[in-house]
């Protein structure tokens, strides 16, 4: 059984910055997760920024690829004005800007 956490999305955390190859930076805000994974969210999430245009497809590309890669169950939000209360397995969570476009990526 995974160990779990309690995580909101408030940007009172000391942002770090990921470049994704050649794509837009992102701003971590908070995670609970290792690099490795960090990245690998940042680079998932500028493939879909850049195939899709409406929020609830980049979700849906994001959640897919992390459940492909990582088992099931990943719950992913996009979008510019949201705010959250999540609970997740520990090292599984992270929330991140790209560009104005919030995203929050966790396992449950």
């Amino acid at each position: 059984m995974a160990d779990n956490a309690v995580t909101s999305t408030d940007t009172g955390s000391s942002p770090r910055e990921h470049n994704s190859a050649g794509g837009p930076k992102a701003i971590i805000k908070n995670v609970d997760m290792t690099e490795e994974m960090q990245q690998e969210s940042v680079e998932i999430a500028s493939a879909a920024l850049e195939k899709y245009n409406i929020e609830k497809d980049i979700a849906a590309q994001i959640k897919k690829e992390f459940d492909r890669r990582h088992g099931p169950t990943w719950h992913v939000v996009v979008g510019k004005n949201f705010g959250s209360y999540v609970t997740h397995e520990t090292k599984h969570f992270i929330y991140f800007y790209v560009g104005s476009l919030a995203i929050l990526i966790w396992k449950s």
